[in-house]
């Protein structure tokens, strides 16, 4: 569409004016009642340098206090030198930019110099086809790393907009598939830069114009946002035909949410139809419908509504649809108070429990029981000494014979025979497993048997003259029997009679080869301590009666 010479401070001034208007609006509203759309992000284009930064606020109070979250400007198209940012009111929109995270910065970009000269179309062919074999690349590269070194590296750049269009020398109808490709370097230009993180904005006139805009869209790995600059004219008489002519807002819509991408408004206001209260309405229900990621008015006239005062009504529909709702004076409500009825208070008997006292039951003291540790002493063992008994031998009385006058008789010589004791094998006693202690007998030497006078076993009742053989007293034998001396026959004496001694008393302890035989037992040294010290006694009878004896 055709603009002024002025145009690109008017747009600014604009801009930044409608974005003040409707961010006061917004902050002055209460949470649930804010209008609806609100909260997108708005701004108006105010002026292109430091005036347009300073008349921010004063938007801002206009509408009430509504936030200004969005600043734009232009960058001068006449020489490359302004196209690579080398212009000092950058510097300006940088700080106010960093002043808040929220806040966005809208830089439109040209893509020729002498962008506004009325260059023809072959001319315009011929420096797109320029740009697409890359003889530019280094402007934009200037440029990106100018806003980095600003600290603006997330500015969205409107680059070539409104390319749809007859006014721009970076219009694309003079040659579409090379625009595109120029479009594609320059962006590929930019995103090189370290630290970048811009946003490009695709941004046609709506309406056919000179070509229709989807004809020029160089592809979704370029373009991060769809927007659309909308005035109101033609083509189309009511805000109705703006929404459903060809490539009109709602083809905007559609092919955004086809290639999944958000819209934007980066320039709309007032133009051929004057004062329109109407269309501001209309734009504004739109915008709040669609809820493009940001929208801003250009505020200078004839597009204003603040700073151009030819259209009254519509700066009044524009104020009051993003004025906030100031909240009325708040009317206490009269706080009636609620008699207080006393209930009685009926007191409750008490009643007292019986005490039953609880019988205290002594804890029995067991003691504990003490163990006394056994003291067992250690026995020494002790070799008993074996006591041999001197033999008594009983002195025969010879009673005195009356001597009578025998007649002589010569006695037949007999030869007595030696009397060789047998030899009496007691029977073995197997002793315990514990080896008793020896009885060492006394060693007896025998020597050759001489018949004595019989000496009777007090023990045994035996008759004399019915067993007039003598008993012998027991005699442990050695292997070797001596040979008995021969015994010369003398006068046989006639054998007087025996007469029954008196028994003498027996010792204590049994003397050696006696009747009475003891085995002392050893049941180890624990058992020895507990039993002392035990033996085992037998007698042994070699009576005629005993069956033991041998004759």
């Amino acid at each position: 569409m055709p603009r002024p010479r002025r145009r690109l401070a008017s747009t600014c001034i604009g801009t930044v004016t409608a974005g003040l208007l409707a961010t006061g609006a917004a902050l002055a509203t209460p949470e649930n009642d804010r209008p609806e759309g609100s909260d997108i992000a708005m701004g108006a284009y105010l002026d292109y340098g430091p005036p347009g930064v300073a008349r921010i606020p004063h938007l801002s109070s206009w509408l009430g206090g509504k936030e200004i979250r969005v600043g734009h400007t232009y960058l001068p198209g006449d020489k490359w030198a302004g196209i690579e940012g080398g212009v000092s009111f950058l510097e300006d929109w940088a700080d106010w930019r960093r002043a808040e995270d929220d806040r966005m910065f809208v830089l439109n970009v040209p893509m020729q110099e002498r962008n506004e000269d009325r260059v023809s179309d072959r001319q315009v062919a011929r420096l797109i086809r320029a740009g697409a074999a890359g003889r530019y690349d280094r402007h934009f590269r200037r440029l990106a790393e100018r806003l980095v070194e600003l600290g603006v590296p997330d500015t969205v750049i409107v680059l070539g907009w409104e390319m749809n269009g007859v006014t721009y020398t970076h219009r694309c109808a003079p040659d579409p598939e090379s625009w595109k490709v120029y479009w594609k370097r320059i962006v590929t230009t930019m995103r090189a830069v370290p630290g970048q993180k811009f946003v490009f904005d695709f941004a046609p006139n709506r309406g056919t114009d000179a070509i229709g805009w989807t004809k020029c869209y160089p592809g979704d790995d370029v373009v991060d946002v769809i927007g659309m600059d909308s005035y109101d004219q033609g083509p189309g008489q009511t805000f109705d035909d703006q929404i459903t002519q060809p490539y009109g807002l709602q083809q905007q819509v559609d092919f955004a949410k086809a290639h999944g991408k958000p819209i934007s408004y980066p320039e709309w206001g007032l133009f051929r139809r004057g004062d329109n209260p109407e269309y501001v309405r209309r734009m504004l229900k739109w915008i709040a419908q669609h809820k493009p990621l940001y929208h801003t008015i250009t505020d200078y006239c004839p597009h204003g509504v603040w700073q151009c005062k030819d259209n009254p009504d519509s700066a009044k529909a524009f104020r009051d649809a993003l004025t906030p709702e100031r909240p009325g004076p708040v009317v206490p409500t009269p706080v009636v108070p609620t008699p207080v009825v006393p209930t009685p208070v009926v007191p409750t008997p008490v009643v007292p429990t019986p005490v039953v006292p609880t019988p205290q039951l002594p804890t029995p003291q067991v003691p504990t029981p003490q163990v006394p540790t056994p003291q067992v002493p250690t026995p020494t063992p002790a070799v008993p000494t074996p006591a041999v008994p001197t033999p008594v031998v009983p002195t025969p009385q010879v009673p005195t014979p009356t001597p009578v006058s025998p007649s002589p008789q010569t006695p037949l010589p007999v030869s007595p025979s030696p009397l060789v004791p047998t030899p009496v094998t007691p029977a073995p006693v197997t002793p315990s497993p514990v080896a008793p202690s020896p009885q060492v007998p006394a060693p007896v030497t025998p020597g050759p048997v001489v018949p004595t006078p019989e000496v009777p076993d007090p023990d045994t009742d035996t008759d004399p003259e019915t067993d007039p053989t003598p008993k012998p007293s027991p005699v442990v034998p050695t292997p070797q029997v001596p040979a008995p001396s021969p015994v010369t026959p003398g006068p046989v004496t006639p054998k007087p009679e025996p007469t029954t001694p008196k028994p003498l008393p027996q010792p204590t302890p049994p003397p050696v080869n006696s009747k009475h035989w003891c085995v002392p037992l050893n049941f180890g040294e624990w058992l020895s301590k507990l039993v002392g010290t035990q033996s085992v006694c037998i007698k042994l009878d070699f009576g005629k009666n005993s069956g033991i004896w041998p004759f």
